[in-house]
């Protein structure tokens, strides 16, 4: 469905308007081989809510979208279409000049608002509008997003970020410090960005419905490719973790990262037990041991499961449950995700959050698209936010990426700076149209 603009742009805000606005329903059948499969969600079809802007002026159109496992994916889209009259008929040069307050428009939409607030089908939507803005300006900018935000001035940065609920711990003018206190280093951390690329490990050896044969198998080709970390979906029986995290460790040896991902399926005695169970085989962290908003029942896994880390985040739906578990003390590693949060308005509040308190930020990206997203994200983080790199990874997943414009890049277990203009989340006309839910050719015939 494409929404089009039947009013001139706001005089106040000079330029060419965004005239047309389009919602599409976009699914994979992963289901089929268990890509994707873990404790929780055991048969996802990777989707996305997919948005395009538009100006009608022969300029870069600008592309978002909204992760999710396949049915309900359609809600996500129709959360889209209700937010889409709100950017229709502005000019991007308008957005830019009040990033918090088109954020906040988006968000905070009155009649919207009541299903969220800020979290959610409609958090996940705005997060597609949010992140397709950004795409356009930074194709507009001939940079790709990570450079774009990392030449901005600090001030702009803080300007971009919507500080509400969050100013106990982390006020504008704290945020403004740490930007500026790592602006020296900031065109020598670039270069060194563009010339190693960035620190990664890959879920793709891992996932809970491969057999031990496929697993040791994926995991022997990881460490001959370079990897240096490989993530075990757990949660089934403990007896089957048990014997599937030997046969990583032996792939990976001594020296390199197991970590393990429970996706919010146990108790917190279960998961303390769990991992403990697990620790002969060095891991290095647990991920979303129990459910995603219980802030005490993370800290009392952490204090448990010790020197074990435990990392959240994916589910994390605003910055104000980031803000929570940060002071609780309650988590070891910051795991954003680009569009569970609301864009990229959200996740630059998170990783300043996440530099205020010193935790490293290691990205949510098994699902499609999201390792396009969250490079530039990372990128940025260890341009201008971070102090260390120490501990900072980026997630992989081996699927679907032949389907982007503009794909990663993975060399020695590592992802290489994005160069092409935009936030990579481009997806092919021709993808788009062979994988349009319900009524591309990939899915005629199949019923919901």
């Amino acid at each position: 469905m494409t929404i089009r603009n039947s009013r001139a742009a706001s005089p106040l805000a000079p330029g060419t308007c965004i005239k047309s606005a389009t919602a599409l329903d976009i699914r994979f059948p992963t289901s089929r081989f268990l890509d994707g499969s873990d404790a929780m969600n055991p048969d996802p079809d990777y989707s996305a809510a997919y948005v395009i802007l538009e100006c009608g002026d022969g300029g870069p159109a600008g592309h978002g979208l909204a992760f999710t496992l396949g049915r309900g994916t359609d809600l996500v889209v129709a959360a889209i279409r209700h937010l889409l009259p709100r950017v229709i008929g502005r000019t991007l040069d308008g957005i830019l000049e009040d990033m918090a307050g088109f954020w906040r428009a988006m968000v905070g939409e009155s009649q919207l608002r009541w299903l969220g607030p800020e979290k959610g089908v409609v958090h996940l939507a705005a997060a597609a509008v949010v992140n397709a803005v950004w795409d356009m300006a930074a194709k507009r900018a001939g940079l790709p997003l990570w450079r774009y935000l990392a030449a901005m001035p600090p001030e702009a940065i803080v300007a971009a970020i919507d500080f509400r609920h969050i100013t106990d711990v982390l006020p504008p003018e704290r945020a403004l410090d740490i930007l500026k206190a790592r602006l020296p280093e900031r065109d020598a951390r670039v270069a060194r960005l563009l010339a190693e690329g960035h620190a990664a490990y890959t879920t793709s050896a891992g996932w809970l419905g491969y057999d031990d044969a496929k697993i040791a198998r994926l995991a022997q080709a990881a460490v001959a490719s370079g990897w240096q970390a490989i993530k075990m979906k757990v949660g089934g029986k403990l007896e089957d973790d048990i014997r599937r995290a030997a046969i990583l460790r032996a792939a990976l040896g001594p020296e390199r990262r197991l970590m393990i991902d429970a996706n919010q399926v146990w108790e917190v005695g279960q998961a303390i037990d769990w991992v403990n169970a697990l620790r002969p085989f060095d891991i290095w962290w647990i991920e979303e041991p129990v459910s995603p908003d219980d802030i005490l029942g993370h800290a009392k896994v952490k204090a448990g499961v010790a020197p074990v880390r435990v990392a959240t985040g994916e589910h994390c739906h605003n910055r104000i449950m980031f803000k929570q578990f940060l002071e609780a003390q309650a988590i070891d590693v910051v795991q954003i995700d680009a569009c569970r949060l609301g864009g990229v308005n959200e996740v630059l509040a998170v990783l300043l959050l996440a530099a205020a308190f010193d935790k490293p930020v290691c990205p949510h990206a098994g699902g499609v698209g999201l390792c396009e997203y969250v490079q530039h994200l990372s990128f940025f983080d260890a341009a201008c936010v971070r102090a260390s790199d120490e501990g900072r990874m980026i997630e992989h997943a081996a699927h679907l990426h032949e389907h982007f414009v503009d794909p990663i890049r993975i060399e020695g277990g590592r992802y290489l700076a994005p160069a092409a203009p935009g936030f990579s989340i481009e997806m092919k006309p021709e993808s788009r149209a062979a994988f349009a839910w319900p009524d591309g050719a990939e899915w005629s015939g199949v019923q919901a």
